[in-house]
């Protein structure tokens, strides 16, 4: 794996450093673009990010109405389930910013989990002007989360989507879950300008230095999947998560 590790004391700091950051790279797409297109992640830790961002000395740091929010996987349960990482995002974050909300771009999830994915294709044809066929577009930013299965978004190990190389966004039947999602693939995923893994909690300390450290398997492990081709990779950790990694600074590049 390659990429910049920054490991934190706790998700608290953690969520603090990953809001500033966030706002960074939306000021420096906004000034170079006119817009920023970032793809949000479901879980307890980016809500701590969600909940930062929200608070009013924040807010006046990035011009919302050129923000673009987009999601990298959603569970096939109606918008307003509690399960929906749009609902959590929108309780969080969106309801408290001056978000047009036309530049909310959730998957209709209350459609057929196929018809949903082909719908999301079609918004992102039209959102950065690609046809059928053209390149997988290219987000500023996209946050991902890590499972203690090492699955990131819904690429779950030993599933098809792990081998997807041509569609931008698929649906599919999760065994262990008995529940079907929906995701944007690797292609996609790995055509952003930047890739953002938060990840917090002792539970997932196993995982993480099996991922960034250990035999390179994406079919058991799919984070290992991701690898952006800007290179712009960053993983953002707290202490407990990253005990297995033995790392003695606060930053490093690890390069393996």
């Amino acid at each position: 794996m390659k990429g910049t590790i920054r490991v934190f004391p706790d998700r608290e700091t953690l969520a603090f450093a990953a809001a500033h950051y966030f706002l960074s790279v939306g000021q420096a797409a906004i000034m170079h673009t006119g817009r920023f297109m970032v793809v949000l992640s479901g879980g307890s830790t980016p809500r701590l990010l969600f909940q930062r961002l929200a608070v009013p000395h924040l807010q006046d740091a990035l011009e919302w109405e050129r923000v673009h929010i987009f999601w990298g996987d959603e569970r096939c349960v109606l918008p307003d389930a509690p399960e929906s990482n749009f609902r959590m995002a929108r309780e969080t974050l969106i309801d408290y910013l001056p978000i047009p909300e036309a530049n909310v771009h959730r998957f209709m999830t209350e459609l057929p989990p196929k018809e949903a994915a082909l719908k999301y294709v079609g918004e992102l044809q039209t959102l950065f002007g690609l046809s059928a066929g053209s390149p997988p577009p290219s987000f500023d930013l996209v946050l991902l989360g890590l499972g203690d299965d090492g699955h990131t978004a819904s690429l779950f190990p030993g599933t098809d989507v792990l081998d997807e190389r041509e569609q931008w966004v698929t649906a599919l039947y999760v065994e262990k879950l008995a529940a079907w999602r929906v995701t944007l693939t690797p292609a996609v995923l790995n055509a952003s300008k930047d890739v953002l893994f938060l990840v917090s909690g002792r539970e997932k300390a196993k995982v993480v230095k099996e991922v960034l450290c250990g035999v390179r398997r994406p079919e058991d492990l799919p984070a290992q999947l991701i690898q952006p081709v800007s290179n712009n990779l960053h993983w953002f950790i707290d202490s407990p998560a990253a005990e297995e990694l033995f790392l003695r600074s606060k930053e490093r590049r690890w390069q393996g």
